[in-house]
């Protein structure tokens, strides 16, 4: 009846995109709170999208997900600054965005050459900083709304995006996380989305 793809393995994607692109309509409107929840809830969508379907490719979804913490960080800074801080974050927002395509777009190829060579083999770890971090990243430096509001907030925000973008493409080793020990970070997400919606 209709053309597509609709079996299980493709849902989380689906979920995904759509929490991402209701992520960057919240941050448009200043709805941080709800930004913030859209973007771990795509984080968790990407967590657990691997497992269900190891074998596929990377597809437009996790683009748009690198996307959103950008827009997010910027919306943020425009509502919270008198400053021109807004237009440090848009270009900050921008960087982060080229470096979260360069960082799928390598990982990729890699995984594909990887897969290749080693048949099929789990991975380990990762070269940089997966991008799905700054679902965890980005609301966690949201609570210094704890403790700061206003331009010193906004200049926060933008120097957190700065240093995620950076290490999304500075080539360092970083473990894989999988089975159980997953549930710690899943608690920790928890922990932080409670948090968020506790700051003023």
């Amino acid at each position: 009846m209709f053309v597509g793809i609709y079996n299980y393995t493709v849902i989380i994607t689906y979920l995904s995109l759509i929490s991402a692109g209701l992520g960057m309509y919240f941050s448009a409107n200043g709805s941080f709170k709800a930004a913030l929840f859209c973007l771990l809830l795509s984080g968790l969508c990407d967590m657990i999208d691997g497992p269900v379907a190891r074998t596929r490719k990377r597809t437009e979804t996790e683009k748009k997900f690198g996307i959103q913490p950008a827009v997010l960080v910027y919306f943020i800074a425009e509502f919270n600054s008198s400053h021109p801080i807004d237009i440090i974050a848009l270009i900050v927002g921008l960087t982060f965005a080229l470096c979260a395509v360069i960082r799928l777009a390598y990982f990729n190829v890699t995984e594909e050459e990887r897969q290749e060579k080693e048949g099929g083999k789990k991975r380990t770890g990762y070269q940089g900083l997966p991008v799905t971090n700054s679902a965890l990243i980005i609301p966690g430096l949201y609570n210094a709304r704890f403790f700061t509001d206003g331009s010193l907030f906004a200049l926060i925000m933008t120097i957190g995006l700065a240093i995620v973008a950076f290490l999304y493409v500075f080539n360092f080793k970083m473990f894989k996380l999988n089975g159980k020990k997953l549930i710690p970070v899943g608690i920790f997400g928890v922990a932080i989305l409670v948090a968020c919606f506790f700051t003023p």
